[in-house]
């Protein structure tokens, strides 16, 4: 039987020879720690049971072939699941390490032994307000969180070379300090009790384009390309559980910045054989003020709808 797993305790799950110290905490050998080799994916739990299982699934296999790293996605994910159980509401955040290698500095050997890894679990348990939940085409739901507002930021995303580029890795240094600057613009709205809330920031690469939020991706539609008929529909309720089937939606491409997250996948593939699949296109300067949706989502809070959205000139452009 399964020893039930304290609650924001890390567990190394894969080898029980992990580079642990006595204590059994993380060894600063970590290739995780020393180079940020390695990914991770966080699982929002419900009633005992992972939500996007396959497509949380599909991270690990993909992933791990890209840092040629050798798991067993099956066992992983029955264990997983176990352990979501016991959890019943909460969440699982994995991350996926290289194992240590006996070449000294950043490189490894594209062998067996190279292409070991470590595998850690934290269980933890968490509380998400909801509002409605959207349905999707194939009947599945999707949470959907209170309707709040979102800001440009002034911190960018680094371009990154396939096959890096979209990869959850552990390389964040480019999201954490975008969220210091998102949370240092909260801070202020609070302090001067400006509504309504920012919930999000909109990050652009180097080269300029709008790619992600600070811990989701974006979709957006717009007004240029909206008929007068779709758009009035539109204005009808962001909290309509048919929300996502109304009009075209659009998403940046992760092929050169940001994270191809999960709950972004599961939106593009729900719509891929509707009249109006989603379409990857660039988000630009130019388009910020036509914008007449637009929604983050990640896999922990679902669809995140946004009223407005404030320009780095401080124009406002409203949803």
């Amino acid at each position: 039987m399964l020893a039930i797993m304290p609650l924001n305790n890390w567990l190394c799950i894969h080898p029980l020879s992990a580079t642990t110290d006595s204590s059994g905490t993380v060894s600063l050998d970590n290739r995780g720690l020393a180079y940020g080799d390695g990914f991770f994916t966080t699982m929002r739990v419900i009633d005992g049971q992972i939500l996007w299982l396959a497509h949380h699934q599909q991270r690990l296999v993909s992933h791990a072939e890209a840092l040629q790293l050798e798991l067993d996605s099956h066992s992983v994910m029955a264990l997983l699941q176990t352990h979501a159980e016991q959890l019943q509401q909460g969440m699982l955040k994995l991350m996926v390490t290289r194992a240590v290698q006996d070449v000294r500095g950043y490189g490894y050997v594209p062998t067996i032994s190279g292409s070991d890894c470590e595998i850690w679990l934290k269980s933890s348990a968490m509380t998400v307000t909801t509002t409605e939940q959207l349905r999707l085409p194939d009947g599945c739901l999707i949470l959907m969180q209170p309707i709040s507002s979102a800001i440009c930021l002034s911190s960018q995303l680094a371009c990154l070379p396939p096959p890096l580029a979209g990869l959850k890795s552990l390389n964040r240094l480019d999201n954490v300090l975008a969220s210091g600057e998102l949370q240092g613009i909260k801070a202020k709205v609070l302090e001067d009790n400006i509504k309504p809330s920012i919930s999000e920031g909109l990050l652009r690469d180097m080269s300029g384009r709008w790619v992600e939020g600070t811990m989701s991706n974006v979709f957006y539609q717009l007004s240029a390309q909206q008929s007068s008929k779709s758009s009035s529909h539109l204005e009808i309720n962001k909290n309509d559980p048919n929300y996502l089937a109304q009009g075209q939606w659009y998403t940046p491409s992760m092929a050169q910045a940001g994270v191809a997250g999960v709950m972004r996948q599961v939106i593009i593939d729900a719509l891929s054989g509707t009249e109006q699949p989603v379409i990857i296109r660039s988000l630009k300067d130019e388009d910020l003020p036509q914008l007449s949706q637009l929604f983050f989502c990640n896999a922990l809070r679902g669809v995140m709808p946004m009223s407005s959205l404030t320009l780095l000139s401080g124009e406002m452009v409203r949803f």
